[in-house]
């Protein structure tokens, strides 16, 4: 990228551990039980540092990150695990005896055979999506679009610790979320303190981006995404894949707007909200390989644009100072989540028997903490049904090498039954609420 150039099958995006690696390293839920514990020792095991046993909102950071994936895939190798780099999922089969998986590398395609397969594909595999749409029952979801926000730490420390910021306490955040006047919700999301703004586009021509911090959370900038809820209301359309070209259409756009070369669009949020001619002031735009001032007005839809900038005048109304001539807005942030979910059944199959996607490929669950927990729970799936096929043998469930116990296991179960519990809540009462609107409009 520091030559303008996009590698679109090896990029930010794909490769080991996927965007995520480059991300700020949270690992923060708002569950507590053992299972927490487990996860995090085993992110220390291999590389993490130990005193996120001990944090609130454990933070690993990027550098650290990267270096726990490595040692991760190597102990797996060790087990036997293989690793297939720079090969692509090109399409699947199941027949009456197995799955078959369809690969390609280097020009030359390959079958694998399987009992179960475990789809792991994140958000931004979209050719893998636009194949399985031909296999696997897949629906259309909410998610979200919108821009980065990067102002001077300093700034936020001082709003935060109203100017009182002493060498112990760590780099300030925020998150703040607020609904505007259509009636949409704007907010924060993957708030980094002392971090920069990267790329994280995978296709040619277009300009994605995202926000990291190192361990040490000591750049001279904080960054976070600035979202609009979206629906697949917003882009009517019968293709269960709309969502994907809304957001490859947002990209594009983002391409055009910053020269046309990998650049990024930004703007001063005082001069996209009010149509003013400010100029940027201390803070220094981190994205790389460059950027460009253009104005944001010309990349949403009007309805976002409405929404985004009555979200920064809310937001600066909590925080007063949040928004000023040392704030720049980078676009745009398209990635936050999946645009739609490949549909599962209570076992957390799919449409064909075994066939288990989890985390964003399931459209449901992207926290690394909660798709370990997914993980889990999928592998205590498989083991039962090895049993079923041989009920005298001894199935244990192991996680990064290590043996879950039946303790843990019994509550992975308890939580997924209280979280899909409260999910069937949800759909009820928006589903209640939706057929109430369109009686009172027939009256």
């Amino acid at each position: 990228m520091n030559h303008h150039i996009l590698h679109s099958e090896s990029n930010i995006a794909f490769g080991e551990g996927g965007a995520g690696t480059f991300s700020d390293g949270k690992l923060t839920t708002n569950v507590k039980n053992e299972r927490i514990a487990y996860i995090l020792e085993t992110f220390v095991k291999y590389g993490a540092p130990q005193d996120i046993l001990n944090q609130s909102k454990a933070h690993i950071g990027t550098d650290y990150l990267r270096k726990v994936v490595v040692n991760m895939r190597k102990a797996m190798e060790d087990m036997g695990v293989r690793f297939l780099f720079e090969t692509q999922f090109i399409n699947m089969h199941k027949s009456e005896r197995d799955i078959e998986i369809h690969i390609r590398s280097h020009d030359q395609t390959d079958i694998l055979h399987c009992d179960n397969l475990v789809l792991a594909i994140g958000h931004s595999a979209r050719d893998t999506y636009e194949m399985l749409s031909q296999h696997l029952i897949m629906q259309p979801k909410p998610f979200s679009v919108g821009v980065r926000i990067e102002q001077l730490q300093s700034s936020i420390n001082d709003i935060q610790y109203h100017g009182n910021r002493s060498k112990y306490l760590p780099p300030a955040s925020y998150k703040l979320a607020v609904k505007v006047e259509n009636g949409r919700g704007v907010y924060t999301f993957c708030m980094c303190p002392g971090g920069q703004v990267v790329p994280s586009m995978n296709e040619d021509n277009t300009i994605c981006i995202n926000g990291m911090s190192y361990r040490s959370r000591d750049l001279s900038n904080a960054n976070s995404a600035i979202l609009v809820s979206i629906t697949p209301d917003d882009f009517k359309s019968d293709n269960v894949l709309a969502g994907i070209d809304f957001q490859r259409e947002l990209e594009k756009k983002a391409f055009v707007l910053g020269g046309s070369n990998y650049d990024a669009p930004i703007q001063l949020p005082l001069n996209y909200i009010y149509g003013e001619k400010n100029t940027i002031k201390d803070v220094l735009p981190s994205y790389q390989p460059g950027v460009k001032e253009a104005d944001l007005n010309q990349l949403f839809p009007e309805y976002i644009n409405e929404s985004l900038k009555d979200g920064l005048i809310k937001m600066n109304e909590k925080l007063p100072g949040f928004i000023d001539e040392s704030t720049i807005l980078t676009g745009v942030e398209t990635r936050s989540s999946s645009p739609v979910r490949i549909v599962r059944d209570e076992s957390y199959q799919s449409s064909i028997r075994g066939v288990y996607p989890i985390g964003e490929g399931a459209g449901s669950t992207g926290g690394g903490m909660k798709v370990s927990r997914i993980m889990i729970y999928a592998k205590t799936c498989v083991s039962e049904f090895k049993r079923m096929i041989h009920p005298h043998s001894v199935v244990s469930v192991e996680f990064e090498g290590s043996h879950i116990s039946d303790s843990s296991l019994r509550n992975v179960f308890v939580y997924l039954a209280v979280y899909f519990f409260i999910m069937y809540l949800y759909c009820l009462y928006h589903s209640i609420t939706l057929i109430l609107q369109q009686r009172l409009v027939r009256l």
